[in-house]
């Protein structure tokens, strides 16, 4: 005899449980990890969390924040009212978005009918790739505008009644456009990397019903307008206040494809393989005169053809999810000029809501395997997940006091990737402000092997030498971060005071009389703004 069967509400109910405590489980410890890297401008040195007239400055006054995410900084507005700068009360709510975007997540899954929809929820719970988006209270980012991005993908299908229980229900088609109207713009205030959902939305559209009516592009077209309008926004905040232009971005249109073809083989393989990850990845040398650099959007090309090809025999979802992966991505590609190109033209972070393609690709090939095999195939499969799940959460879990502090991030990521220049300036930083300044000069000789032309890693490494009295060679690094930046002020300043040391008054007056010049014409440029 068999017991009885739950019925579907309460078996809907168990699942969300086992998504909730296998996500919580695995980065329970990040809730005793500190801030680190650019949290300091986000959260611990944001102006506008303290101000009492903050949130309107988050809202209406362009370089109040680093970026334009209000949504974001008005967490961190109503966090910094609750719990000050407590790590824990950040960590703790960046954990609890990213729960909530699993289960989203997994209810967008059984919406679309992918097979093994929990399991997809499960891998992109505890997929060590996510580890960085959950752990970094700066990637609050990524969490928060998926939740709202996989909220409006839910409002808008029911809306188009696509999918598993597709009648509207108790609310009104036009209900369930604003629901997802108002939430995609949740989303893109959160982050405008979501602003690829209205092209996602046309491709289920096309693998449902196998073509794009005008209609569908018509309801569409004010999320993407919303998206184009506010991704225009973030490039021009990338450009002109985070810092994205110079040399490093200085690319061809043929190097940035080659960037892009690396970077979808890239993230590909960590999603299969995520071994040897690291905050900061080796920034790749692009040579468009090298031909085997060629091969990565070759195959990412031949990889579309075969599915396009293949899509009468297997059906159009394998296309929609290789479409899905590398549209999201796009804006991470090096299409678009943004800040972490500066050091990498990777990063974990980059693919958190990206990788939901190819894992209900990979999840739902395996259930296509197992289905014919009947009891067996279902146990063995259901074998294979815990397996599989047990692997990654044990990553994640291993991976986390990586994310503990300073101190951590940066030691790690030199391991992983010793040639990383950020990470030995930043270590090296670190060092200094420990008073260990042998230390951190090796830090500053190692960035600087890596970057010759880091102005801040010259003006610091020329700081610790002068502490340790080599005043001839403070001379000649404080130059070099002039020759790099002439308009350094704070070298200007520190060349002009160790000169005078050394006796070498007038030249010293001339760097005094440039370093006046200078924080004159910054302050009126901070006036102008």
């Amino acid at each position: 005899m068999t017991g009885p069967r739950l019925n579907a509400p309460v078996r809907r109910w168990l699942a969300g449980a086992a998504l909730l405590a296998l996500t919580l489980c695995t980065y329970a410890p990040s809730l005793s990890n500190g801030f680190i890297w650019d949290d300091d401008a986000y959260v611990t040195e944001n102006d506008t969390l303290p101000d009492p007239s903050g949130l309107s400055r988050i809202w209406f006054e362009f370089g109040a924040t680093p970026q334009y995410y209000p949504l974001v900084h008005t967490t961190f507005w109503l966090e910094y009212r609750a719990w000050g700068l407590s790590p824990r009360g950040y960590h703790a709510v960046n954990l609890l978005l990213h729960a909530l975007a699993v289960l989203l997540a997994w209810r967008v899954m059984v919406k679309l009918e992918v097979p093994g929809a929990w399991a997809v929820a499960a891998i992109f719970a505890v997929h060590p790739v996510h580890l960085e988006s959950v752990a970094w209270v700066t990637e609050r980012k990524n969490v928060l505008s998926a939740v709202f991005y996989l909220a409006a993908a839910l409002a808008y299908l029911r809306f188009a009644g696509i999918g598993r229980d597709s009648a509207p229900g108790n609310l009104s088609p036009a209900v369930w456009y604003a629901l997802a109207w108002l939430a995609f713009l949740g989303a893109l205030l959160s982050k405008t990397v979501a602003g690829s959902l209205p092209a996602a939305l046309l491709l289920v559209v096309w693998w449902k019903r196998g073509r794009i009516a005008r209609g569908d592009v018509i309801a569409l077209l004010p999320f993407f307008v919303a998206a184009l309008s506010l991704g225009a926004v973030t490039l021009w905040m990338e450009e002109h206040r985070v810092g994205a232009t110079g040399p490093e971005w200085d690319l061809s249109p043929v190097e940035r494809l080659l960037i892009a073809g690396r970077a979808v083989v890239f993230y590909l393989g960590k999603l299969v393989w995520p071994v040897d990850l690291s905050f900061v990845y080796p920034r790749w040398r692009i040579d468009a005169s090298l031909g085997w650099q060629y091969l990565f959007p070759l195959a990412v090309a031949s990889g579309l053809a075969i599915l396009w090809w293949a899509r009468r025999v297997v059906g159009r979802g394998p296309l929609v999810a290789a479409l899905f992966f590398g549209g999201t991505l796009v804006p991470a590609l090096g299409f678009f000029d943004v800040y972490p190109m500066r050091y990498s033209f990777v990063a974990d972070h980059f693919q958190y809501l990206a990788s939901l393609g190819p894992i209900g690709l990979g999840v739902a090939a395996v259930n296509r395997w197992v289905t014919p095999l009947g009891g067996r195939g279902r146990a063995m499969a259901g074998a294979s997940l815990v397996l599989v799940l047990l692997c990654l959460s044990t990553l994640s879990w291993r991976r986390l006091p990586v994310y503990e502090d300073l101190e951590s991030l940066w030691t790690a990521t030199l391991e992983t990737n010793p040639d990383a220049w950020m990470a030995s300036y930043n270590l090296g930083n670190l060092r200094r402000r420990q008073g260990r300044e042998r230390e951190a000069i090796e830090l500053y000789r190692a960035a600087l092997s890596s970057k010759p032309d880091h102005s801040e890693a010259h003006n610091n490494l020329a700081t610790s030498l002068g502490r340790q009295g080599d005043l001839d060679e403070a001379i000649y690094h404080y130059r070099r971060a002039i020759h790099a930046d002439p308009d350094y002020l704070l070298a200007h300043v520190n060349l002009a005071r160790v000169l005078e040391l050394r006796g070498f008054r007038k030249e010293a007056a001339r760097h005094r009389r440039e370093a006046k010049r200078i924080d004159a014409w910054q302050q009126q440029r901070r006036f102008a703004r």
